[in-house]
């Protein structure tokens, strides 16, 4: 009989199914990244990769086209991913997908948790000095308690 708690978590499962990854095009988002695709691939686990567009109040950008500045980031991460896998072709296969969420990253990333009913979550420690201070993505996601959450140096 499968034990199943309150906070969603399944026990006695065979591992994750669904394994979201954040992805910003930083140096720690792309390692936790490749950690990702590494665990889906032993797990047998979809990895979905997540980059959470920001939104910016209108009048911020002052006549800046932001959204096709996001849009470019995510087609160039997207570039840059499509190009790794295909280099891991025949090494070994992992199933992935890529998808773009529109906030702030935490509340992005707890959406795209959501909706793809991840059992996972794998994000990349921040590079900025102010989050050791104000608390990190990674940091919210752990005390939301609602996933297992990794974050990779």
């Amino acid at each position: 009989m499968t034990e199943h708690t309150d906070s969603g978590f399944e026990r006695g499962t065979d591992g994750p199914k669904v394994i979201v990854a954040g992805v910003d095009g930083s140096e720690s988002s792309l390692r936790a990244a490749a950690y990702a695709a590494g665990l889906a691939r032993r797990q047998n686990a979809l990895l979905a990769l997540v980059y959470v567009q920001p939104v910016v109040p209108a009048g911020a950008a002052l006549g800046a086209p932001v959204a096709d500045t996001t849009g470019e980031i995510a087609e160039g991460l997207v570039a840059e991913i499509r190009a790794s896998a295909e280099r891991l072709k025949g090494i070994y296969e992992v199933r992935w997908e890529f998808h773009t969420f529109r906030g702030d990253p935490y509340a992005g990333l707890v959406s795209a948790a959501q909706e793809l009913m991840a059992d996972a979550v794998v994000v990349g420690a921040s590079e900025q000095a102010g989050h050791r201070i104000v608390g990190s993505v990674a940091i919210r996601l752990v005390k939301a308690g609602r996933w297992p959450v990794t974050v990779v140096p």
